[in-house]
């Protein structure tokens, strides 16, 4: 059985995006939640379970192989199950796909820092720096260019929850903590988001956890 080592629900947007991709893929898996950044932390990072990928959250375990980084993991996942479980089937909708992966995966540092995750968390609207107001703006750009195009199969980003959902996943609960207006077409999609059946487990979890991290109960850097 896969086994699949995450950070705090409450506050882990990686582990997160790893989590949903091992439920897109319908394979059972074994879930093991590793409390980051208590006074245990630098022993269990050093340890053989979580070493292989650097120390970091989530990593994922097939047999002896090691998997880290969650779009590594949600793509070993989708050789494992079929691609189109998580990638569009259209040429010109899997190519925007992939290139709002990758900018997610590598972009918005602004965001970022400025709304770290945490889903136990609801804070008054506020004004935003420039940078990232444009980073809110382009996410918002993006939603409204893959909807609009290609969402008209369903819910999401896609037409089919996928790939993109997964890896917009944490910034939609960010938007929903931090009260960040959205125009309707992306108020509709956060929604949907939000009430996926994967995310209602997910957020019903981390609410119980009993770990609070100072890091993340404050603004800026996180």
């Amino acid at each position: 059985m896969l086994r699949l080592l995450i950070g705090n629900k409450a506050y882990s947007s990686w582990s997160l995006r790893g989590w949903l991709a091992v439920r897109q893929s319908g394979l059972p898996f074994e879930e093991v939640v590793v409390p980051l950044y208590d006074d245990d932390w630098p022993a269990r990072r050093d340890g053989p379970d979580i070493a292989p990928g650097g120390g970091k959250l989530p990593i994922l375990w097939d047999g002896d192989i090691a998997v880290w980084d969650s779009l590594a993991i949600l793509e070993y996942l989708a050789d494992r199950v079929g691609r189109a479980r998580f990638w569009p089937e259209d040429d010109a909708a899997r190519g925007l796909a992939r290139a709002m992966v990758a900018e997610m995966h590598s972009g918005f540092a602004a965001l970022r820092r400025a709304l770290p995750m945490n889903v136990r968390r609801t804070d008054p609207p506020r004004d935003w720096p420039e940078e990232v107001a444009a980073d809110i703006a382009r996410v918002l750009h993006l939603w409204s260019e893959a909807r609009t195009r290609f969402g008209g199969g369903g819910d999401y980003l896609f037409g089919a929850f996928g790939a993109a959902d997964i890896m917009f996943a944490p910034v939609v609960t960010r938007f929903t903590t931090y009260s960040v207006a959205l125009p309707p077409l992306a108020r509709a999609y956060a929604e949907a988001v939000t009430a996926h059946p994967f995310m209602q487990d997910w957020l019903a979890a981390a609410l119980v956890e009993p770990w609070v991290l100072a890091r993340y109960e404050r603004d800026g850097d996180a």
